[in-house]
């Protein structure tokens, strides 16, 4: 119990430094290919949200999902990568090939659909090679390049909200 603590203690001190020179980038382009960061411990309607960025123009080839915590085996066409505490050391890096895979590929647009702050979940944000982040209101607003107030359990909000801005912002 106690060296859980510290560790996220030290992994939150890491962190903090590693967000104090976050760069912003800029994308133009369309959105093609689309990462998924989910906190499934705290949200369980994972198949929802991928079908509707499937309704809403993405493939499904090009969704990739990284779930945290998830003990549903979830069958979709799309890769699904899962994620644990055990992953992380205590340095803040990622020991896993497969979540490393993820942080590196570049996706067009990664969406961060956690509400609560984990230190591994803001390590593979802050980490992440994506072009366009989005996330909610209650993380870090350093991480993401767009942000949306809404709740979890409120995907189809959240979903019509994404591509409502998107349209605006030519990416789609």
């Amino acid at each position: 119990m106690f060296l859980n603590y510290l560790k996220e203690f030290l992994l939150r001190k890491a962190l903090k430094n590693s967000l104090l020179d976050v760069k912003s980038s800029v994308f133009s382009g369309n959105i093609k290919t689309v990462g998924l960061v989910v906190d499934a411990s705290h949200f369980a309607g994972t198949e929802l949200l991928v079908k509707d960025l499937i309704a809403n123009g993405i493939a499904k080839e090009n969704i990739d999902l990284l779930l945290y915590k998830s003990k549903a085996n979830i069958d979709f066409t799309t890769s699904v990568t899962k994620l644990e505490a055990s992953h992380l050391n205590w340095k803040g890096q990622i020991k896993n090939e497969a979540v490393n895979d993820f942080i590196t590929k570049e996706f067009d647009l990664l969406i961060n659909y956690y509400d609560i702050e984990k230190s591994i979940l803001l390590i593979v944000t802050n980490e992440s090679k994506a072009k366009f982040k989005v996330g909610f209101s209650t993380i870090d607003k350093r991480l993401n390049n767009f942000i949306i107030t809404t709740n979890p359990e409120n995907n189809r909000v959240f979903i019509q909200e994404l591509f409502k801005y998107l349209k605006k912002l030519n990416k789609i």
